[in-house]
Order: structure tokens, then sequence, then C-alpha cells
């Protein structure tokens, strides 16, 4: 923690998130090493992973997961299937039990190789640092896509069959990828990475005008609306509020998303999510202007069900709906 510019001045605690990260008066930051969700890891060694560097000016890494042993129903080549974490752009690691567990279940289930990309947090790197830094990680998968000995676990990847998706700030991430690399000119920088489809699940968007699941979400909500607030507080660049495009798809100085071209989307969606109706809002404003983007709600779920409880039946459904999903858009899977 650095020292007050003034040593007789009191240092005071003025913003906590999660446990994890505590910011105080005097601009000092304590972030703890530990997760704020100490789950035990669900690991029965059927997916082997590995961290691979993929920004060496930062310091970046991300986590590939593929399954150890092939089934006769496992197309030649596996797809390719990227899972951005969420955290509010504060707080979050690939390493954290949580997400770990949730990237094995996709790629046993799935049967796909997952790459799991850390990027920089708030308020040390203000948005959009992260954005900048996922934009990163999926280039870095073109770098490996035309290296003639890639990562190992991308042996057997199939780098025509990729799959964007992201949780909650994450989500928001996978929004800024489909912007980012839906022109041609876009398409063109990936080559010969082609991106299928995009899965945002409950994505983080924000925004001055309250939406009536943000003024109705009740205080011990997972997300509730004193957390979500603080996260863009702290996340979003100085000055600037939640119509920020960064957090705002329909800000104002961002593109015009009606012009944009947007590959196949689907929108997970919770019926008790505080972000519900931004979600909503999102995925009806795209199709009205002829995007093709799905919707599914989950009734009754709350922000983040599919990682607090990886093993429950709307978990399970879900990853069914994902499958289905990439099936539809031109992947093979088992």
């Amino acid at each position: 923690m650095t020292s007050s510019p003034n040593p007789n001045a009191e240092i005071f605690e003025i913003e906590e998130c999660r446990g994890v990260l505590r910011v105080f008066s005097d601009g000092s930051i304590n972030r703890s090493s530990e997760p704020s969700f100490l789950v035990p890891v669900d690991d029965d060694g059927s997916i082997e992973f590995s961290d691979a560097l993929f920004d060496p000016n930062l310091n970046l890494h991300l986590r590939l997961y593929r399954p150890r042993h092939r089934l006769a129903t496992d197309p030649p080549k596996l797809p390719i299937f990227y899972y951005f974490h969420g955290g509010g752009f504060c707080i979050g690691s690939r390493t954290w039990p949580n997400f770990h567990n949730y990237c094995l279940r996709l790629a046993s289930d799935l049967r796909s190789i997952i790459v799991s990309p850390d990027y920089r947090l708030a308020p040390e790197d203000r948005l959009p640092a992260a954005i900048n830094d996922s934009f990163a990680a999926v280039l870095w998968l073109r770098s490996q896509a035309l290296c003639p000995d890639p990562n190992p676990l991308l042996q057997e990847a199939d780098f025509s069959q990729v799959f964007i998706s992201g949780d909650s700030a994450g989500g928001n991430i996978a929004h800024h990828i489909a912007v980012r690399f839906g022109s041609d000119s876009g398409r063109a920088e990936l080559e010969p990475v082609l991106i299928r489809g995009y899965v945002l699940l409950m994505p983080f968007f924000g925004g001055t005008q309250r939406t009536r699941s943000e003024a109705t979400c009740p205080h011990e909500a997972f997300l509730n609306l004193e957390v979500n607030d603080r996260f863009w507080r702290l996340a979003l660049p100085v000055g600037s509020t939640t119509d920020d495009p960064i957090s705002n798809p329909f800000g104002s100085g961002g593109p015009g998303l009606r012009e944009v071209w947007f590959g196949p989307m689907l929108v997970i969606v919770g019926g008790e999510d505080l972000l519900r109706d931004r979600a909503v809002d999102y995925a009806e404003r795209l199709k009205e202007w002829g995007k093709p983007i799905e919707v599914v709600k989950f009734e009754g779920q709350q922000h983040g069900f599919f990682t607090i409880r990886p093993r429950s039946e709307p978990a399970d459904r879900l990853m069914h709906i994902i499958h289905r999903f990439m099936v539809e858009n031109g992947c093979m899977l088992g």
C-alpha cells in the first residue's frame, strides 16, 4: 500500500469489491491474491489444461483446456470456444476455481478446446484496457493458426470453428469483439481464424436510465444495484458515465450498431438477474435491425447461476443450449 502525501491524514477505505479489492482514500489499492469464491476444484482428470502467455508486454496469460482422450464421435479437429470471465471488470481471473471449474465442464460437455484469457482489471487499469486485452487474446489465436508449431493443446484445433463467449463482464467483452471483428476488414484481419458465433451469458451492460430489473433488484441478490454501480464507478474511464458506449452499447459516440455486421449470437438472460432488462433490450433492438440474435431466458435464475451452481439442472440445460447453438452454426460436435 502506498503512503499518503499527508502523513497526518487519516486513511480509510472508500471502495470494496467482494473482499478481493479495496480502494483507500489516499488512492492506494489493496488486491488480494485469494479469490472471492473458495470452492473446491472439480477435476476428474479427463481434461488437460495449461497456461500460455499471449501478451508478453503486459504479462497477460490465458488458460487452454482440451479433452484428454478422444471419443469415437469427436470430429477430426476440435472447435475452439473462448470463455471470458466475469467480475465487473474489477475482479476475477482464469485461475479462480469457479471459472476454472466451468471451463473444465465446457471442455468436457462441448468436446471443444476452451480458451480462457485474463485481462487487465480496474481501477488500476480502467476500461477500455480489458477490451483491448481481449482483442489481443483473439488475435493471439491467429498467430497460433499461422504458426508451424502451435501450442500443443491447439495442435488438434479447427481454427475455422471458433466461438466467443463471455460471462457478465465477459459478455460485454464478447459484444465488443463481435463489433470489432464483424466488419470485412475485421474478419480479414483474423484469417484463417473464423468466428462462427457469440454466446453472451448475462452480459454486463449499463446506462444512466434505470431499468425495472435494476430498480427492483433486492439487496440480497448476488449482483445487486450497489455492487453493480460500484463496479462501473471503478471500471469506466474517469469522467465517463454508464452511457459511455463501453458500458451502454447504444450510448452516444459509439458505433452505430444498425450498420454493424453481426455473426450469430446467443444471449442468455436470468429471470431474476439485475441485468435482465438490459440484455433483453440489447437483443430485441438487434433483432429489429435484422441481426441473427437468439434470446433464451432462464426464469427464476440470478446472475451467474451456472458458475455458482455448475451442476444444477439449469446449468445442465444451458450447456445443452450452447451445444445446440454451436451445431446450428456449422460446428461439428459429437
